[in-house]
């Protein structure tokens, strides 16, 4: 079977390892000319680690990831008002993993190449639009470096390419602009000591657009030495301040401070922090509504381009790891790859649908935006319920991880 994956990120790249170790051929069409280790830091949950290392990536990943033991909320004084374990301290048999974003995606790029050859990833290549005929479905792409056109003939198609996806417009035509809330993230990278033992999650402040969120990517090379620090500052722009700005557009470093001047966190000298970023870029927060359908006969969506999602409770990516491999099995499931496409919508849209709702109303973070309504730290069993409530409806408890079956379709030998 052919099956051509529209999508070099970190989804379509997963999609076309899962495919491959179901026993199927597929084709990564990527538009960008090149990929590179770009992005800040992203956090793999264990329910997406767990994948990861049924693919025989456990190694890989855990050589350029870092596991956090601890998911600590606190007020803008650096007073704390929850805290959590994760990973294996949580009890999953799989840890979580903190992670630089362009590190990731040329560690799948590479196992890719590895083991489907280096023409598996096809680079600039800018998907225009599909048809379907009885026979499977031609999808038109345009060369960006020739300017040529190309069309290709595949049994199905995967869009894998993002919350801005071509194929997403084409299925839903009408569906309009991306929705936001109104927070920009100013996102940075730098190098800083550890802080709160270097395993640690930091989400300090209240409710979307007045948060801050710190935690290592990479150890220090030598002890007292500077680890690689992720960052993040939550702002709220006001009412008419004019269009959506989606530019990533540079902050500078005396702005990210100026917004930063009423924090005091007791183990972060904020000022350094920010002083020593590589770079500053903006980015709004951004998502999309449900959609009744994500496939249709032998097309179908996958990743951002199905389920974009605010970030609350560190969940898309892993998300689209899980519908990768989800996706895989139920190919291997059903002859008329219509019927594994129906499956695949079957179980994976209305749960995610139901999660892109839940972040809308915070997800986990909800706990920080209740401490500062409460005025402090929240009684423990109403924290409890938020953080037990979300994972349960993001479908990564640790009981139900543990115990549910793989997605693997049969054993996998990687050369």
């Amino acid at each position: 079977m052919r099956i051509i994956v529209v999508g070099g990120g970190i989804a379509g790249l997963v999609t076309a390892l899962s495919l491959h170790a179901a026993g199927f051929s597929p084709l990564v069409h990527e538009s960008a000319r090149e990929i590179h280790a770009v992005g800040v830091g992203i956090n793999l949950l264990p329910h997406a680690v767990r994948e990861l290392t049924e693919l025989g990536l456990g190694d890989e990943l855990a050589a350029i990831g870092l596991p956090p033991r601890e998911l600590l909320y606190c007020d803008r004084a650096g007073e704390r008002v929850w805290s959590e374990p994760l990973g294996i301290v949580a009890g999953y048999r799989w840890p979580q993993y903190s992670v630089h974003r362009g590190r990731l995606q040329l560690m799948l790029l590479a196992a890719v190449r590895q083991r489907m050859g280096e023409d598996a990833v096809r680079t600039g290549m800018s998907f225009q639009r599909c048809e379907q005929h009885p026979a499977g479905v031609r999808a038109h792409f345009v060369d960006r470096r020739s300017g040529a056109e190309c069309v290709e003939e595949a049994d199905v198609l995967v869009g894998a390419d993002g919350i801005d996806s071509v194929l997403r417009a084409q299925l839903h035509p009408g569906e309009g602009l991306t929705h936001a809330n109104g927070v920009h993230m100013w996102r940075g990278v730098s190098e800083y000591p550890h802080i709160l033992g270097g395993r640690t999650i930091v989400v300090a402040g209240g409710r979307p657009g007045s948060k801050f969120v710190a935690y290592p990517l990479v150890d220090p090379p030598a002890e007292g030495g500077n680890a690689l620090m992720n960052w993040v500052l939550e702002i709220r722009k006001e009412e008419g301040a004019g269009a959506l700005d989606r530019s990533n557009r540079p902050i500078r470093t005396s702005e990210a401070l100026e917004r930063l001047s009423g924090w005091k966190l007791p183990w972060i000298d904020l000022p350094a922090l920010i002083g020593g970023s590589t770079g500053i870029y903006e980015y709004p927060m951004l998502d999309r509504d449900p959609l009744p359908r994500w496939s249709f006969d032998r097309v179908t969506l996958l990743g951002d381009a199905a389920h974009p999602m605010f970030p609350m409770g560190m969940n898309g990516g892993s998300q689209s790891i899980v519908d990768a491999r989800v996706l895989a099995w139920c190919l291997t499931r059903e002859s008329d790859p219509a019927r594994a496409l129906l499956r695949y919508d079957a179980m994976r849209r209305e749960p995610l649908n139901r999660l892109v709702l839940a972040n809308r109303q915070l997800g986990p973070e909800k706990i920080i935006a209740l401490a500062e309504d409460f005025g402090g730290e929240l009684p423990r069993e109403r924290a409890e319920s938020v953080s037990r409530e979300y994972k349960r409806l993001a479908g990564c408890t640790a009981e139900g991880l543990n115990d549910r079956h793989s997605w693997s379709t049969s054993p996998v030998r990687f050369h």
